[in-house]
This record gives structure tokens, C-alpha cells and sequence, in this order.
């Protein structure tokens, strides 16, 4: 990932996701298999011109009208220019996930309920008012606080607990509130998660979510995870 210039990459076989943190809420930006490699290139250093040329001949040796993919190109090229994407951005590791944990009722204690609702506050207040990238950064300092690593059926209470607390706050609290509020509360407990932001494809959507070890935390049996995949990760480095 890159986070020098607030553009996430979430690569898969049906294309590339970016998420632009640069501004707002974000946004994201889905290119099919061939707007994807002229990304690539281009944001591997061949100029957008030769680039253009590299994959008109690439697609007119199968077949394509070179005119129509060239101009096709051009104005993807063009595009993504004006909207200032064409830099490098390393997609995210993709971690092993072995498990993916489906919401359950989940015994939460006092202190991890009072987490739960520090966290939705803090998350809300951040994702509500502020950019996107002030929550991001958020996200990253409490990775900072004293802790360890969260096992699975720790992170499922500060899950637990953020829901919990979400019926007594006023709107709704989507995925992105809600994983990033467990995030908080998990280090609020001494406890540490890793915080995802990622894409699929068929059909476009993104989502986030939160992992501990190789388990996805506290999705709906109506909204698997998988094909979804990882842009941003938010996590403590040692």
C-alpha cells in the first residue's frame, strides 16, 4: 500500500480497485482487466503515451481495432489523470484468512461495553464530520497504545460491544463505522486488530472490516466477505 499519497490499490484477476483518501469520505475508482494494466504501467514508469502505443499493439495482435483501443486508452489515460491517480500505490498484503467469523451473541463486560461505546463516539465523530484520511491516521496512532495482539474471540467482544452500543447512538452505523470503532475499542482493552478496507468486483461494492490473526471478525451470513479484497490495512508493524 501506499500511504505517501492517499491512493490505495486492491488488485485482483477482474481488474483494480483504488481508494482515494485525499478528500471527503473517499472514493473509489474500479477499472476493468485492461484499464487496470495501463494503470500499472503507467504507474510503473512508462509515460502514458508510450503506454497507449505498448497496449494498442498488444491488443491489436488479438484481434482489437487499433483505433478504437487507442482511443479508448487515450481517454482512460486522460482521465485518471485529471483525477490525479497515476501514482504508484502497492497493493495491500493479503493475509492468510483461514475463518471467516460470522456475527454471534458474544459475552461483553463492562469495561468492553464502555470500550464499545468510547469507540463508536470516536469513530463516528471522525467518519461524520472529518475527511476520511483524519480517520485513517486516527486508526494508525492507536495502533501506538500499549497492548497485544487480539485473539479471535477478543476482537468478537469488542465487535460485539461496538454493536451493542451502536442501538442507542441516532443513524445508522455502517461497516465502515462499525470496524473501525471496534479497532478503537480493541485498543482501548489492550488489544490490538488489524483494521481492512478492501473491494470486489462482481459486483463492484466495498467494505471494511477488522481480523484477528487469520479470522475475519463479526460479518453478516448475508454479506461474506470473500470475494472482497484488501486495499488499506491498518495494523501495528512489530
Amino acid at each position: 500500500m501506499n500511504a505517501r499519497n492517499g491512493v490505495y490499490a486492491a488488485p485482483s484477476p477482474d481488474g483494480i480497485a483504488l481508494m482515494d483518501i485525499r478528500a471527503g469520505r473517499g472514493q473509489w475508482r474500479f477499472l476493468d482487466p485492461v484499464g487496470a494494466r495501463l494503470w500499472q504501467k503507467i504507474t510503473d514508469g512508462t509515460p502514458p503515451a508510450a503506454a497507449v502505443d505498448d497496449l494498442t499493439a498488444y491488443w491489436h495482435g488479438k484481434g482489437a481495432d487499433p483505433a478504437q483501443v487507442r482511443t479508448d486508452l487515450t481517454a482512460l489515460a486522460d482521465d485518471l489523470e485529471r483525477a490525479d491517480l497515476l501514482h504508484h500505490a502497492a497493493p495491500a498484503a493479503q493475509p492468510d484468512r483461514t475463518e471467516v467469523r460470522f456475527t454471534t451473541l458474544v459475552r461483553v463486560s463492562t469495561a468492553q461495553q464502555l470500550a464499545g461505546h468510547a469507540g463508536l463516539f470516536v469513530a463516528l465523530l471522525l467518519l461524520r464530520l472529518l475527511p476520511i484520511r483524519i480517520a485513517v491516521a486516527g486508526a494508525r496512532v492507536v495502533t501506538f497504545l500499549p497492548g497485544r495482539a487480539a485473539l479471535p474471540q477478543e476482537a468478537e467482544a469488542a465487535f460485539a460491544a461496538v454493536r451493542r452500543a451502536a442501538r442507542f447512538w441516532p443513524g445508522r452505523a455502517a461497516c465502515l463505522e462499525e470496524s473501525l470503532a471496534a479497532h478503537f475499542a480493541a485498543a482501548l482493552t489492550g488489544h490490538r486488530v488489524r483494521w481492512v478496507v478492501g473491494a470486489r468486483f462482481i459486483p463492484q461494492g466495498a467494505h471494511a472490516w477488522i481480523e484477528a490473526g487469520t479470522a475475519i471478525i463479526g460479518q453478516d451470513e448475508t454479506d461474506r466477505v470473500w470475494p472482497y479484497v484488501s486495499a488499506l490495512q491498518v495494523e501495528r508493524s512489530n
